[in-house]
């Protein structure tokens, strides 16, 4: 008797767990979709507002910008609220950024509101990480920060053509209020699902910046910027790329993107099962089998059947290497969790920035079909960072070891 309780009582714990990860994972979604969703109706945004495309293009990077600089800045100043409360804070704050968006009577408002909506971005991930990571036993911890952090990159298969789609069909307005509308059902989903955390000695913000800046972190940072960098040097012209070089149809890049997109999602929770299983040996192969692939499509690009194939595999390789690093460098900064995951999202977006303007370089200074191995060279620094940084680990484990017997 006491075992069948003990087995409906572990159900019961299992169940809760996944709507609280679910409820975090609609979440991610929301912010993705809003994120992204502007790309699709450019041209409608312009109009409507009588800007330019270029000046419509402005409200992507600077939504960019505002994670990477304002989620370090938003996740210090409200370290002291218990990570439920600040997740259902930033929720509100994601809504009313939305609504203001849907009403937003010029240019300059928008903007704002975009802004105001980048904040909670980079903060909701870092936090959310941090709660899902505890909703589950160590051995999980990946995996868990891979399935909330799933909604974003189902956002890019789903939410970003719902959205285009309605956007152009009702309005674009209507789009922002459907994430607006998501956004309160994430809300509602937190607010009810998601334990109360029970709240550790929170370090002062200087204690948060000192493990912030600690050396061995801030490395890990500049990989994952890198290996960003390399991701959006050749995705940002990844249409060009396939119609110009590869002579697909404009309208049959849009079906390849999707099944770019299902790789994302496929490498992304498969990525946080090898993490929970080894994480940094995964990491290194992740990013090595990102560097051959993208190398690969050096030569694969100009034939359609392996250029699909290769951006499939490219897709869920690069996104499956972004758990493991998560919650790596959670693991290196231990007193301040929450602002190493969000800086890790702020490392992430300027390595998207710097991406964007390598590939351009490379079309201007060499040619567009030289976006791959530039990729590749990208990826394979971070690559020689992270095997630098395991081997003095491993070396400075054996030492320690070897001095404990010693002694």
């Amino acid at each position: 008797m006491e075992i069948s309780q003990l087995s409906i009582k572990e159900q019961a714990n299992k169940k809760s767990f996944s709507i609280s990860l679910l409820s975090l994972t609609l979440g991610s979604f929301a912010i993705g979709m809003t994120e992204f969703v502007i790309m699709g109706l450019l041209p409608n945004v312009a109009d409507d507002l009588g800007v330019s495309i270029s000046s419509a293009g402005q409200l992507i990077t600077m939504y960019a910008l505002g994670v990477a600089v304002g989620a370090p800045i938003m996740t210090i100043l409200t370290h002291r609220i218990p990570q439920k409360k600040l997740l259902c804070f930033l929720m509100l704050l994601f809504i009313f950024g939305n609504g203001i968006s849907v009403i937003a009577p010029n240019y300059s408002v928008l903007m704002a509101a975009r802004m105001l909506t980048a904040l909670t971005h980079g903060t909701f991930f870092g936090v959310g990480a941090v709660v899902a990571s505890s909703l589950v036993p160590p051995d999980k911890r990946a995996s868990a920060v891979s399935i909330m952090m799933a909604g974003l990159t189902i956002a890019n298969i789903i939410g970003v053509p719902l959205g285009t789609f309605i956007g152009q069909h009702m309005g674009w307005r209507s789009s922002f209020g459907t994430i607006a509308i998501m956004g309160i059902i994430a809300w509602v989903g937190i607010m009810v699902f998601v334990p109360k955390m029970r709240q550790k000695n929170t370090e002062s913000i200087t204690g948060q910046i000192k493990a912030l800046v600690q050396p061995k972190l801030l490395l890990y940072l500049l990989i994952g910027a890198l290996g960003n960098a390399a991701l959006f040097t050749v995705f940002t012209y990844i249409t060009p790329l396939l119609t110009q070089v590869t002579g697909f149809a404009e309208h049959s890049v849009t079906w390849i993107l999707v099944l770019f997109g299902c790789g994302v999602t496929i490498g992304n929770i498969v990525g946080g099962k090898l993490a929970d299983w080894k994480l940094m040996p995964s990491v290194l192969g992740l990013y090595f089998s990102i560097c051959i692939i993208l190398t690969l499509f050096t030569f694969t690009m100009y034939n359609q059947i392996a250029a699909v194939i290769t951006i499939f595999l490219w897709g869920a390789a690069s996104f499956a290497v972004f758990p493991g690093l998560q919650v790596r460098v959670m693991n290196l900064a231990q007193s301040a969790p929450a602002l190493a995951s969000t800086s890790s999202h702020s490392a992430g977006n300027l390595g998207n920035a710097a991406g964007a303007f390598i590939g351009g370089w490379v079309i201007t200074h060499l040619a567009i079909t030289s976006l791959p191995w530039v990729g590749a060279i990208l990826v394979g620094l971070a690559l020689l960072l992270g095997v630098a940084s395991y081997i003095a680990e491993r070396k400075a484990k054996t030492n320690n070891v070897f001095l404990t017997k010693e002694n």
